[in-house]
């Protein structure tokens, strides 16, 4: 490796890893958290990479499709070409930075999640029968927003530091004397269920005078769960809102649609009077800048600093 080689491989960048969304205004979260990343490191190259290999397929066809290109000038070219983050992490590799970080923009330590840890955790492994020619220096993974199994930084902390970031929405249910009910995606085949609840109850703290309930889409606690408790409260409004980083199909159709089964229509023939707020977590500045600050301790953990 010649010097400018050995240079070059120190360069560390980004991984920004969502979930993705096919839904144009589902994107604002998404690039809201993409936006306080590049605010936090602007001399640090950044990929977007999309975890779900669906969603990616959409975007692919997409590319693919010129009026649709026409109709949608105001999308980044990068989407039409988005690529997963074993891709992106590959592409940054060999384009000289041995020093990776990948950032999730997950909420909770759950399927989607784990999967990217057996990635990272995977490459990062990676042995050569001469130490230099390793593929990568540094290669770490940071937290989701609500934390994960750190014995560096409690995931309690973030569940807290989340509460705070947002509070505007205990505001704003107090304004309208409201109880808070969010809708979390949830999943049947992992028990993340007692985060969601932990993150109510630190809501709950901030706020005592709010009534605040979370559900999920997929597994515990599920809309029932949270009708029960509504019920016992003498309140009948409901601010109803994403715990979701993208406001896409699921806040668009199964939360606020108009259809016999959507969350809104659940509550309203329930008999509350239902306020939607159709707007994904990362378009919450306080919330996006979580991740940055995820990102940034993973980074200083591994040794890197990133700027």
């Amino acid at each position: 490796m010649t010097h400018s080689d050995a240079t070059h491989h120190d360069h560390t960048a980004l991984v920004l890893a969502a979930f993705g969304t096919t839904v144009k205004s589902g994107l604002r979260g998404i690039f809201g958290v993409e936006a306080a990343m590049r605010a936090a490191f602007p001399h640090t190259p950044l990929v977007v990479a999309f975890t779900s290999n669906q969603v990616r397929r959409v975007w692919q066809k997409r590319a693919l499709d010129p009026a649709f290109r026409d109709q949608h000038p105001d999308i980044p070219a990068y989407l039409y070409q988005v690529q997963g983050p074993l891709a992106a992490i590959a592409n940054l590799q060999d384009s000289g930075h041995g020093n990776i970080v990948v950032q999730p923009a997950h909420i909770v330590a759950a399927e989607e999640f784990h999967d990217l840890r057996s990635y990272v955790q995977s490459l990062a492994g990676i042995r050569t029968m001469k130490p230099r020619w390793r593929p990568f220096r540094r290669l770490v993974l940071g937290r989701p927003a609500l934390g994960s199994y750190d014995l560096k930084h409690p995931y309690s902390l973030d569940i807290h530091q989340a509460a705070i970031a947002l509070s505007q929405d205990l505001t704003l249910a107090r304004q309208e004397k409201a109880a808070l009910v969010y809708m979390g995606h949830g999943n049947q085949y992992f028990p993340s269920g007692g985060i969601y609840l932990e993150f109510a109850a630190a809501m709950q703290r901030l706020a005592p005078d709010v009534c605040t309930l979370i559900a999920t889409v997929e597994g515990f606690p599920s809309l029932d769960d949270v009708l029960a408790a509504l019920n016992k409260q003498p309140c009948r409004r409901v601010l109803l809102k994403p715990f979701l980083i993208s406001a896409g199909e699921h806040a668009a159709k199964d939360m606020a649609g108009q259809q016999e089964d959507s969350w809104s229509t659940l509550l309203s023939q329930a008999g509350f009077e239902v306020l939607p707020l159709v707007q994904g977590l990362g378009e919450v500045p306080s919330f996006a800048r979580i991740f940055a600050g995820h990102a940034a301790d993973a980074a200083r953990d591994a040794g890197l600093e990133l700027s």
